[in-house]
């Protein structure tokens, strides 16, 4: 065995009495692995609620969508269309036209984001997640239907059992009058009936009224124009890799997102606030790992005979600096197992049983989400190793300074 680390582990491990600096030193153990525990908790969680939210967001969201880099729409033919579809690793092609209109029921009125789809769209699973209530269907072009989120329709207080009261969308006219006296030339107007509502996520839940995509391209007067497409990866291909290919068939003018991509803003702020709670938790554990320093300290202030008797022994300063940076290690790498154990316990605890809940009702999630990611492991146990490094090499330097002659 190491001469250094033998010394070092039969300090921590000392049978005598239970003095200020041994109980210092088990605090500083306890200090550490609280700490470490709230770093993997805290992390773990942050990962949950990001696979969460990506979740909710991929259920309504497509795993690829086609917009204009430029502009609002663009205009589609049935050859370009055909061209993506058989793009290799392409399933599903959904024609979308979405903007804002004006909903009006019973007397209430409301503005929301028009979404019209073709037919495939609710072939996707779109509406898995998440609570779903009355009729998932379109109707035709003949008899549109209209799926309302769940806190458009609140507004609205649209009645799904009352089937004589339609739901009427209005949308500024193109081609409106210029210095006509008559408001019904300023606009478009149509009825649709509505037959159910979704709850998925709040920010598409107030927002979101989906329609067959005729109902629309009339309404709006779009013609052959879209505003996206909408595109299913089929199973055994890669997102990334029909991403890339799309991307290099439609140039340049195209922009190509992934569900990240689509709401990177969101993601990205929670990935900047995980990284701020790391930095303010390992913050708090090296406020912890203080306790090292001040035991380490004033174990090296009361070794100072031993110290020299190693010294006339033949100890050289090199020995007696790696045996307090390594009675430090021991003493944070204890603390860093418990701690690292006690949080993936807690975090598995939590994901298998839901052992604390969100306190809200929700049909989504119960309980807060967790997920375990081996990197919060790594960079904690690395944070761990560094301020063990910081807080024991002054006292380390302090013993090493010892001189032989004062203390025998």
């Amino acid at each position: 065995m190491n001469l250094s680390f033998f010394i070092a582990s039969r300090y921590f491990r000392s049978k005598k009495k239970r003095n200020f600096i041994t109980i210092l030193s088990r605090i500083s153990m306890v200090g550490v692995a609280v700490g470490t525990m709230a770093l993997v908790i805290v992390l773990s969680v942050f990962n949950g609620l990001e696979d969460l939210i990506r979740g909710l967001y991929a259920s309504f969201d497509a795993e690829l969508k086609i917009e204009a880099a430029l502009g609002k729409s663009f205009i589609v033919t049935d050859d370009w269309l055909d061209q993506i579809r058989h793009t290799e690793g392409v399933e599903v092609l959904t024609e979308v036209i979405e903007d804002n209109a004006l909903f009006g029921y019973r007397g209430v009125q409301k503005v929301a984001k028009l979404k019209g789809v073709s037919d495939n769209f609710l072939d996707q699973g779109r509406f898995d997640e998440g609570y779903f209530r009355g009729d998932l269907s379109l109707g035709s072009d003949t008899q549109p239907e209209a799926i309302l989120g769940m806190g458009v329709a609140n507004v609205l207080r649209v009645d799904l059992d009352n089937e004589m009261e339609l739901l009427t969308v209005f949308y500024p006219r193109a081609s409106a009058r210029a210095g006509s006296i008559d408001p019904r030339q300023l606009y478009n107007q149509n009825i649709i009936r509505p037959v159910g509502y979704f709850s998925i996520e709040k920010q598409f839940d107030d927002e979101y009224v989906i329609v067959p995509l005729s109902f629309v391209r009339d309404l709006l007067e779009y013609g052959d124009r879209r505003t996206a497409l909408e595109i299913k990866v089929a199973d055994g291909y890669r997102i990334r890799d029909v991403k890339r290919s799309l991307r290099n068939q439609l140039g340049e003018g195209f922009l190509v997102r992934d569900t990240d991509e689509q709401h990177a803003s969101l993601l990205r702020a929670i990935q900047i606030e995980k990284l701020f709670v790391f930095i303010t938790l390992t913050f708090i554990l090296a406020v912890a790992s203080f306790n090292i320093f001040f035991s380490l300290s004033m174990l090296a202030i009361e070794k100072k005979k031993d110290i020299a008797v190693l010294k006339s022994l033949g100890a050289k300063d090199q020995l007696i600096k790696s045996i307090y940076l390594k009675q430090g290690a021991i003493i944070a790498f204890s603390g860093a197992a418990v701690g690292l154990l006690l949080g993936f316990l807690i975090v598995w605890l939590q994901d298998s049983y839901g052992l604390v809940s969100l306190g809200v009702a929700s049909s989504i999630v119960d309980s807060y989400p967790v997920k375990m990611v081996w990197t919060d492991f790594l960079f904690t146990s690395l944070s761990v190793v560094t301020i063990t490094l910081l807080a024991s090499y002054r006292p380390a330097t302090i013993a090493s300074s010892v001189k032989t002659i004062d203390h025998l």
